[in-house]
């Protein structure tokens, strides 16, 4: 999906990728993350604010992550002093399963059978960039 609001494999702005084709004004999807299945710890996003040089590194065992842009929000809901929230303005990164492993027989299956154990990782690495 070279070019389109899905193509995430180089840096970029939120609002650069948000305003790329298929976006439909924000997120609100499951991204495969690859290789997947095997239980290995591995980096799913990096985000890095540029004007205070935060960024937050998401590793995981699980084989997707839903990313959430609140695209529908246009602000008319008001959070913390009175502050607007706009679409956009705000991103959750959830790692999980796919969302229609069930019904998918060659996705990783989300079924945990009684008895059975299961077992996720998610680390989350915050630094600053200097």
């Amino acid at each position: 999906m070279a070019g389109t609001a899905f193509d995430l494999r180089r840096p970029l702005r939120i609002a650069e990728a948000l305003a790329r084709p298929g976006a439909d004004g924000g997120y609100d999807h499951n991204f495969v993350l690859s290789p997947h299945g095997d239980g290995t710890l591995r980096r799913a996003a990096v985000l890095h604010a540029p004007a205070t040089g935060r960024c937050m590194e998401v590793l995981t065992t699980e084989p997707g992550l839903q990313v959430y842009t609140a695209g529908q929000f246009d602000g008319t809901v008001l959070g913390k002093s009175g502050t607007p929230y706009r679409a956009g303005a705000d991103i959750a990164l959830e790692t999980q399963h796919f969302s229609d492993s069930p019904n998918r027989p060659g996705d990783p299956s989300p079924v945990l059978r009684p008895g059975a154990e299961y077992r996720s990782r998610t680390v989350l690495r915050f630094r600053t960039r200097g």
